[in-house]
């Protein structure tokens, strides 16, 4: 018997995206059980966008409260078994449920499964990059360290049992950026997590994103990791200096693109002083930032 999926696209002035959006799901070769799209308050024309799709998709409206709100709520609105995140801003390849939803039925210890995802911009269609890493075993010790393969956490690229949502309460409405992270940490330190190595999702990236407001970004991931090192287990506090060290240097990396230099300059010394490491890093940076330019 197959599993239905709720596909729950939250959404907020994104009238000029989210068609796109929802004929990818349309589009799918496993057909959703249900698509649930959540209006965070909008105040463009994302609700006559949507009414246009007839009973093809639920409408759901509320007061602006945010991403994490949006998709909670869409997840309360649903009746499927596994829940399917895409956000109104991006596309799914039309294989994306059927490769996933096909790691769900040939395992069903799992709780999360993410897939590879294409960055693209906005603005010419091209493609930014292509990422084709995953991970499966120590997904959750990967986000808490900031480091390669871990969860592919945009939100579009991960479906998960709603049981598995259900025991980790949903998204922190505390967050604007890094509530994708947060969340699939919180689900990986419970559940098996598997992975597709295909870009399956299309990210779009443009001007307003979340993603770009670093201090947001930080204010986000500080509290994921003031609530990652709150319960007081071994093994995570072992690990708490590196984390810090890298998510630190991940800061210092964004502040000094957005030529935010005194930030920079903060977040790099808190990096060294996390894990004196990271020494060697900020040394060679100048000249990576080179050669990125000569490229």
């Amino acid at each position: 018997m197959q599993q239905s999926v709720s596909v729950i696209i939250p959404a907020y002035n994104y009238g000029r995206f989210i068609a796109d959006a929802i004929c990818s799901v349309l589009e799918q070769t496993r057909p959703a059980s249900e698509i649930v799209v959540v209006d965070d308050g909008s105040t463009d024309d994302t609700g006559a966008v949507v009414a246009a799709f007839g009973n093809q998709v639920k409408y759901v409206r509320q007061e602006n409260s945010g991403v994490c709100a949006a998709r909670n709520h869409g997840v309360g609105e649903s009746t499927g078994e596994l829940i399917a995140l895409l956000d109104a801003d991006d596309i799914w390849e039309p294989t994306n449920l059927e490769k996933q939803i096909a790691r769900f039925e040939a395992d069903p210890s799992l709780g999360l499964v993410h897939c590879g995802m294409r960055e693209f911009d906005d603005d010419t269609g091209m493609t930014i990059d292509v990422y084709l890493e995953g991970a499966e075993e120590e997904a959750a010790r990967n986000l808490l360290l900031w480091e390669r393969p871990a969860v592919n956490v945009s939100g579009s690229a991960v479906t998960v049992r709603r049981n598995a949502f259900d025991a980790v309460g949903g998204f922190d409405t505390r967050m604007k950026v890094g509530e994708d992270w947060d969340f699939c940490y919180r689900v990986a330190c419970r559940f098996k997590v598997g992975f597709v190595p295909e870009p399956l999702v299309n990210y779009r990236s443009h001007r307003s994103a979340a993603h770009r407001d670093v201090r947001e970004m930080e204010r986000g991931m500080s509290l994921f990791y003031e609530k990652a090192f709150a319960n007081g287990d071994a093994e995570v506090l072992k690990l708490k200096r590196r984390a810090l060290g890298n998510f630190h240097r991940v800061l210092a990396g964004s502040y000094f693109q957005s030529h935010d230099y005194a930030q920079f300059l903060s977040h790099a010394a808190r990096s060294i002083l996390n894990r004196p490491a990271a020494f060697a890093y900020f040394l060679e940076f100048p000249i990576r930032r080179l050669k990125r330019k000569k490229h």
